[in-house]
């Protein structure tokens, strides 16, 4: 159970992904064979660390930029140091409100489905929906922004 809580954490693997929503469409509705308290219970461990691997983007937009730009510099860094081939700037922007579209807000929903943080989930989903339409408004001068200042820091 450890291997499999631990690999939900791979996001970019489409297969893993499409297989993940399979496994949770079934637990809901009840049709998974094997829809017992430990699928149940390994699908609520999955939510938790996916939720934690990215809970920066279900919290307050300060939180969300502070831990966006973080992972930008680091992205960039490697860039800059040609351990990446592209430039995160030139598809950061886009990249994230289809991040948010794709996989945080969807995930919220889950959280908010299952109940797995009570009354709080419902918050983490409206945070992400928040960040997302904050993000959007900024256009890309958020990301300007983070480029200007990692490159005064050099």
């Amino acid at each position: 159970m450890v291997n499999t809580v631990i690999a939900t954490t791979d996001i970019v693997d489409k297969e893993l992904q499409a297989l993940r929503k399979n496994r949770w469409d079934a637990a809901i509705s009840n049709t998974s064979p094997d829809n017992g308290n430990d699928c149940k219970a390994t699908i609520v461990m999955k939510l938790l660390i996916q939720a934690s691997d990215l809970s920066h983007t279900m919290q307050h937009w300060h939180v969300y930029k502070e831990w966006n730009e973080r992972f930008f510099v680091a992205c960039h860094s490697a860039y800059t140091a040609g351990r990446v081939d592209s430039d995160p700037s030139v598809s950061w922007y886009e990249g994230e409100i289809g991040f948010f579209d794709s996989y945080v807000i969807p995930l919220s929903k889950k959280l908010d489905h299952c109940g797995l943080f009570g009354v709080s989930s419902d918050e983490y989903l409206n945070y992400a929906e928040a960040n997302r339409d904050e993000w959007v408004r900024e256009e890309k001068a958020m990301v300007q922004q983070y480029v200007a200042k990692y490159n005064s820091e050099q």
